[in-house]
Parts: structure tokens; sequence; C-alpha cells
């Protein structure tokens, strides 16, 4: 999500032995998708597939101005990647229908000292932890409405702008167990730069961003359109990020995280994507 949507209350969906929903399930709410979007006027969705740049639908708006000239506004992030592409191609299954053991993982391959357990839980909820390997999708919200940081979609608006543009930087991680790994504290924070608040130590070498027209994501969103009309920028290469200061920025942070969120279901009707112009 790049906002924390409420989530939608699904009906009982058959699990195999595995623990996944069925494939038939995940198609019934593929079809509840395009059924109550179709003729509605819903833009464009997210998440989508970077690699593939097809998309037919045709409601377009501007696209929103350069992160460096809006408002950092909020910072998640979901167990396995939301979008699917580049490095993290590797499909987690169709997990329990409601956004949780989804997804796509990084692709690659780590080595067993990354892989290695450490004590505790990290990050934990009802749904689970994030553990060594996983992979994680990081959301840096932006507005061009003037407002501080802070928690859920709603720091991205005010009472003097309700309507404002929405940017989304987004970066894919693998967490690991490396003390030498990137910082996860330190990737997310942030400053007022040039009169706008900033993530200031976003990474800027993991592959030049995939911009394109959608939405805001959630497993809210998995069987009716979002209506919010977002600016997407995804990086395709992965950044290695230890697994300790996770479990710190989890701990206590501006924006009041402490789990990883669930993910909507890969966007595949062309109907609702965008073709992207890169």
């Amino acid at each position: 999500m790049i906002v924390l949507a409420s989530i939608a209350s699904f009906g009982v969906v058959a699990k195999s032995g595995d623990g996944n929903v069925s494939d038939e399930a995940i198609a019934e709410q593929r079809s509840e998708l395009a059924e109550n979007t179709a003729g509605e006027g819903f833009g464009p969705q997210s998440p989508r597939d970077i690699d593939s740049h097809e998309g037919r639908n045709t409601l377009s708006f501007n696209p929103a101005p350069e992160y460096t000239q809006m408002n950092l506004c909020n910072i998640h992030f979901h167990k396995n990647a939301e979008h699917k592409g580049g490095e993290f191609t590797k499909y987690a299954g169709n997990g329990d229908g409601h956004g949780y053991q989804s997804g796509f993982q990084y692709a690659g391959k780590l080595s067993a000292a990354e892989l290695a357990p450490v004590k505790g839980e990290i990050c934990s909820s009802k749904h689970g932890d994030v553990k060594a390997g996983d992979t994680i999708e990081v959301h840096y919200v932006h507005t061009t409405a003037q407002v501080e940081p802070g928690a859920t979609l709603g720091s991205c608006f005010n009472d003097a702008n309700k309507n404002p543009q929405l940017r989304v930087e987004t970066q894919v991680y693998v967490v690991v167990n490396d003390n030498t790994a990137l910082d996860f504290e330190k990737l997310n924070e942030h400053e007022k730069k040039d009169g706008v608040h900033q993530a200031i130590n976003m990474p800027n070498n993991t592959g030049k961003p995939i911009q394109y027209a959608g939405s805001t994501t959630g497993p809210g969103y998995n069987e009716e359109g979002s209506p919010f009309q977002v600016t997407w920028s995804v990086r395709p290469k992965v950044a290695k990020v230890n697994i300790a200061t996770v479990g710190e920025w989890c701990e206590g942070n501006d924006f009041d995280e402490d789990h990883a969120h669930g993910v909507r279901n890969l966007v595949v009707n062309k109907d609702l994507l965008s073709e992207i112009q890169q």
C-alpha cells in the first residue's frame, strides 16, 4: 500500500496444504476487480510488472513533480515486493488471500552467513515477522501538499490541499544478517532540504527508476479499484540491508510503523494498466 488502506473483508477462501489459497481464489479476486472497475472510470492501477510496458488504460493525469520538489509524507514497507521485475521476479506464492505470504522475492542467491537466523523476532505482527533473506519493498511517499512527515496516507493531505499530486519512490531491499550491509535507519533518515521534507539517503545506485502512472496499493484493493492517482518510480535493482537495523527502525520511527504490510495482487489486466513511456 502506498498507503495504509483499510483491508477489505474477503469471503472464505480455500487453502491448499501449504497454506496458500488456490489459484482459483486469486483468479476470482481478479475477476471481481475487473467487474467492479469496468466502465466506472478508474485510472491505472498498481502494482505491476515493471518489465512489461503494455497497458490499455487511457485515463491520464499529469506526472507528479520530481520527488526533490515535493514533501516526503510517509515511509512504510511491505514483506515481499508488491511489484515484479528487475531483480525481484521470484513469486512467493498465493499467500493467505489477504495480502500476506504473497508478492515477489529477490531472484538472486545469498550466502549462508547472510541467511543465518537472528535471535528474537524482527518487526513482528500477527502475520509473522521479518527474517534474514526476506525481500521487502519500501515506499517513500511524497506529496505536493505542505505537510510534515507522519503516519498513513492522511499525512500526505491537509485542510488546504485535499487533492495533492502523489509520488512514490520505491526501493526493494533484501534483508540480510550482515552488519556491513546498509543501515535501514540511516536509509530512512529525513530532513527539510531546499524547503521540502526529503529522505536524504535513498540509494542512487540501483538502476534507472521505471516511472509509470498508477494508484495506491495494498490488499484492500484486491477486489476493488483504488481511486488515488499516483506517479510511481520503481528501482529495478535490489539493495541489501542489515536485519538488525530493520528491527531498530521498527522499534521507533516518525511514521508509527512497526511491522511489514501485506501486498496487493499484481495487476495483470491491461485495461487497468497504463502504458509505460520509457
